[in-house]
């Protein structure tokens, strides 16, 4: 709709000032009819970029009216600089159409979402086109948020029952039916599955509020929308942004921090920078391989399955540092500080992070990002599942070959140096951005310049 409506508001526009922008068009030696093709596709792109398609279930009109304001007029300003650097002649007869045109783009746009947002509304009143949802939480608090969204059809949310979380049958006095509720914590996996749920709002009563970590780690899952109510702000601030729905407010747990167009540039980052280091670095990484291979038996390269992203796995590649069939005996392990399985070669490897290397190629599939929490092993990822809360949040995005946690903590020796890691990853995934990003590669040449890796 959005590239109809542009496409269509540029032949009206065209035909107000048909005489002025034949004029400039001609100057630039184009037509109309292209240029409002390449004009449409741009406002599309520009739309993508400010993040005017994410999260386009119900949003507040007057929301989107600003957000469509500010889109419109970053687009409008950058068309202007483009005309200005092109230097031509009839420059001085666009400035004022261009004025014109953001004026004139931005109502349409903003005319065409209204519509829609109106029509979304009114079915969503009628119970239509709703999220579906369950409750966690058996209590008071459950029931206050049930009627709360019954009252409110327009905050999108059909809930299909409660979930518990103690196992007990609710009290008589909350005013929630025993068949209402359709299951137990514990099987939350089956209960979205089965039902399809979308949307997920934890309601647990105050004195159980020592359990939520243990709630949001269950069911955290990347294509569940995760919801608390707002009593529980103080108990999970830094991993989560408040959010107000037509004025009812909840707070979202871990919603998406870098916006498209800083995922977009961090991803054409990681592809420029692979293919340079790989073509500029090829002579060393060919002289690393004949030295690996000329002094200890076994390939060059070391492939193993890591989990990715979304928790899908890969096959992630390393120069190989230690003796073949390093585990054939003792079975999956960490390396330790002075491990006699590291061959000699390896050693400086590590210490100079040179062995991470062939993962630019993983980079370049798109399973791996430069900057991200290191992958690890299913075998250690079914283990911290169950022994570190809220594990899971760090496959939300890309592993990387660097982190945050990499430039602040040691290579994993114990449980316990997984679980300090995994606060820096947990950091890393909810302030995630390209500043950020930069801060850690650099972090991460000075650590390969001064041989302080393990």
């Amino acid at each position: 709709m959005d590239y109809l409506i542009v496409l269509a508001g540029w032949f009206v526009f065209h035909y107000n000032y048909t005489d002025s922008i034949n004029e400039i068009l001609r100057a630039y030696d184009t037509n109309f009819a292209s240029v409002g093709i390449v004009l449409s596709f741009y406002w599309v792109f520009m739309f993508v970029i400010t993040g005017l398609y994410k999260k386009l279930y119900l949003v507040s009109r007057l929301d989107e009216f600003f957000k469509v304001l500010k889109s419109t007029a970053l687009g409008s300003l950058m068309l202007y600089f483009l005309l200005d650097i092109s230097s031509n002649e009839a420059f001085e007869k666009v400035k004022i159409l261009v004025l014109l045109y953001w004026g004139f783009t931005f109502s349409i746009s903003a005319l065409n979402r209204f519509v829609i947002r109106t029509v979304q509304r009114f079915y969503a009143r009628r119970g239509k086109g709703l999220h579906r949802t369950v409750i966690i939480g058996t209590g008071y608090n459950a029931k206050v948020a049930y009627d709360d969204l019954m009252r409110n059809r327009t905050l999108g949310m059909d809930v299909m029952g409660y979930v518990q979380v103690n196992g007990k049958s609710p009290e008589p006095e909350t005013g929630i039916e025993a068949d209402q509720v359709i299951g137990h914590l514990d099987d939350i996996d089956d209960i979205i599955n089965k039902n399809q749920i979308q949307d997920v709002l934890v309601a647990i009563e105050p004195d159980r509020r020592g359990e939520l970590v243990e709630v949001i780690s269950k069911v955290d899952k990347p294509d569940i929308t995760l919801k608390l109510l707002p009593d529980f702000h103080q108990l999970v601030s830094g991993l989560n942004k408040t959010n107000q729905i037509f004025g009812l407010p909840f707070i979202e747990i871990s919603p998406q921090p870098m916006p498209l167009w800083e995922r977009a540039i961090k991803r054409l980052m990681d592809i420029l920078v692979s293919i340079a280091v790989l073509i500029l670095g090829a002579p060393i990484f060919l002289v690393i391989a004949i030295i690996i291979k000329l002094t200890s038996k076994g390939p060059v390269i070391y492939a193993q399955e890591r989990v990715g992203r979304n928790g899908k796995t890969f096959t992630m590649f390393k120069f190989r540092t230690m003796k073949q069939d390093a585990e054939a005996d003792s079975g999956p392990m960490w390396a330790t500080e002075n491990d006699p399985r590291v061959t000699k070669v390896g050693y400086w490897l590590r210490k100079l992070r040179l062995d991470e290397m062939p993962q630019l190629l993983n980079v370049l599939s798109g399973s791996m990002s430069l900057v991200g929490p290191r992958p690890e092993r299913p075998h250690f990822v079914d283990q911290f599942k169950v022994q570190i809360p809220l594990y899971t949040r760090r496959l939300r995005v890309r592993p990387g070959i660097t982190g945050w946690a990499q430039v602040k903590w040691k290579y994993d020796e114990s449980l316990a140096d997984v679980k300090e890691k995994t606060k820096y990853d947990l950091y890393y995934v909810e302030n995630i951005s390209l500043m950020m990003d930069m801060k850690i590669l650099i972090n991460t040449i000075l650590t390969m310049v001064k041989g302080k890796g393990q």
